[in-house]
């Protein structure tokens, strides 16, 4: 009986249920690129109204996908049995942005091939995730934590926050430190402030860089330190 309970826990789906994961760190990493270039549009009051909504959304949808990320990365490390419900959920949400965006774009720009090519890719990959997370695929195999052993989803979720604040600060200075040390070793003219921008925006790539690393790792080392206490 003991080896039948066993057999499942092996390898129930080939590891399958791991792309999800790994599709949700870069579905964030593309948010954090999309804030990053969209950053220095905000207070240009002088934008198209067509312009500002979408930028403005494409900053909102940014920020709500890179949180609600960390959470769902919380349930993942904690192999809690939610995650494949909670994340089909972001999933479905992310789908229904990307279309919304793409028909806006559409109505209110002009038709890109490449732009509708990326969109139907991130469509079939976050649908082909969703089909690894079903019933039935072997993924409650894996993710089946009561969360009984490991620290609650709230720890994770404060733990984010604190990673986030403290990579966004570390990956900030970082980064400013290194777009002045650019600009004085390319000799990188000052006129109209030219060089202060230039250290300005590659600390503000650190920032978001410093925030997401800096939150992904506080709900990697929150959970890691989970099992050990618990035997």
């Amino acid at each position: 009986m003991a080896s039948i309970d066993q057999q499942p826990a092996g390898r129930p789906d080939g590891g399958l249920s791991f792309i999800p994961v790994a599709w949700l760190v870069i579905v964030m990493g593309l948010s954090a690129y999309g804030l990053i270039s969209s950053w220095r549009l905000i207070g240009d009051f002088s934008l198209p109204d067509s312009v500002f909504f979408l930028v403005y959304g494409g900053l909102t949808g940014g920020v709500i996908t890179i949180l609600w990320g960390l959470y769902l990365l919380g349930l993942a490390f904690n192999r809690s049995a939610r995650f494949p419900r909670h994340y089909t959920i972001w999933q479905i949400a992310i789908i229904i942005w990307l279309l919304v965006r793409q028909a806006y774009v559409f109505y209110s720009f002009a038709f890109s091939a490449e732009a509708l090519g990326f969109t139907v890719a991130e469509i079939a990959i976050g649908l082909l995730c969703i089909h690894l997370l079903r019933n039935g695929a072997g993924a409650d195999t894996i993710y089946a934590n009561p969360e009984t052993e490991r620290p609650p989803v709230f720890v994770s979720i404060l733990a984010a926050l604190l990673g986030i604040i403290l990579g966004g600060a570390i990956g900030a200075c970082a980064g400013f430190f290194a777009g002045s040390l650019i600009a004085d070793l390319t000799h990188m003219s000052c006129f109209e402030g030219a060089c202060g921008f230039f250290a300005a925006f590659v600390g503000l790539g650190g920032l978001i860089v410093g925030a997401i690393a800096g939150g992904i790792f506080a709900v990697w080392r929150v959970n890691r330190r989970g099992p050990a206490r618990a035997r």
